[in-house]
C-alpha cells in the first residue's frame, strides 16, 4: 500500500516516514504545498496524510483539487490546528479523518489500515479471489489454504494485483506503487519482471491456475478470463 505524507515539519515528517516503512507501507514524501500538488495529480495513493498548514499554501485546497479531479485516494488530516470549523471544513471536503499534533504513531497507523480497509477492501482485512486468499493485517498470502513464502515485494505486488484485478496496469505504475520516490534509482523495468516471475513460480507450485496476463505494449493484467 502506497502512502503520501504531506508534511513540512521535518522531524515529524521523518519520524512518520520510518514508522510506516517498518509497517511495511510504500511512502513518498511531500514537504511543501507545490509538491503535494504536482504528486496528488500525477500518482494515486492508498493513503494521503495531510498538514493544513504547509510553507506556501493551504492543504484543504489539495483536498478540493482531489475532488475536483474525482480521485478517491484516502485522506488523513494531520495539524496542529484543531477547530471544530476546520475539522467539519476537511471532513465536507472529502477527508476520512482528522488526527491532531501531537499524536501517537501506533493511532495514526491504525488509522491509515482502517481507512485502506474501508476503501479498498469493504471494510475487510481478507481478499479471496478463487483460490486465493489474503491476510491484509498479516501480510499473509495462501493458495488454496496452503501460506505462501512470499518476500515483501512479492506480497506487495500480489495485492497490487489483486485490487486491480480485471484492469490492466502499465510497467511505469507498478514501480511507482512498489518503489514510490525510490524508483528514480533503477534505470529499467527488468525488476518488474523478475518479481512478477518468481511470484508467478511460487503461486503455481502451490497449485494456483496462472492468471497473471502480459498485455503487449502495455503492461499486465491479472485475471480469470
Amino acid at each position: 500500500m502506497k502512502i503520501l505524507i504531506v508534511e513540512d515539519e521535518v522531524e515529524l515528517c521523518n519520524s512518520i516516514l520510518m514508522y510506516l516503512k517498518g509497517e511495511q507501507y510504500i511512502c513518498e514524501v511531500a514537504t511543501n504545498y507545490t509538491s503535494a500538488l504536482k504528486k496528488v495529480d500525477a500518482f494515486e495513493y492508498d493513503c494521503i496524510l495531510l498538514d493544513i498548514t504547509l510553507p506556501d499554501g493551504n492543504g484543504l485546497k489539495i483536498l478540493q483539487e482531489l475532488k475536483s479531479n474525482n480521485k478517491t485516494d484516502g485522506v488523513i488530516i494531520i495539524s496542529a490546528r484543531n477547530s471544530i470549523n476546520e475539522r467539519i471544513t476537511g471532513l465536507n471536503l472529502g477527508a476520512d479523518d482528522y488526527l491532531a499534533k501531537p499524536f501517537h504513531l501506533s493511532e495514526l497507523s491504525a488509522r491509515v489500515a482502517a481507512i485502506i480497509r474501508r476503501r479498498k477492501f469493504t471494510g475487510n482485512n481478507k481478499i479471496s479471489f478463487n483460490e486465493i486468499s489474503i491476510n491484509t493485517d498479516s501480510r499473509e498470502a495462501s493458495i488454496n489454504q496452503k501460506q505462501l513464502d512470499l518476500t515483501k515485494k512479492e506480497y506487495q505486488l500480489l495485492l497490487y494485483f489483486l485490487v486491480n484485478k480485471g484492469k490492466v496496469i502499465s510497467k511505469n505504475a507498478i514501480a511507482q506503487h512498489l518503489w514510490g520516490d525510490d524508483m528514480s534509482t533503477s534505470y529499467n523495468f527488468d525488476f518488474i519482471y523478475t518479481h512478477i516471475k518468481n511470484l508467478r513460480k511460487k503461486m503455481q507450485e502451490a497449485g494456483c491456475a496462472d492468471y497473471l496476463k502480459a498485455v503487449y505494449g502495455m503492461g499486465y493484467k491479472f485475471t480469470d478470463t
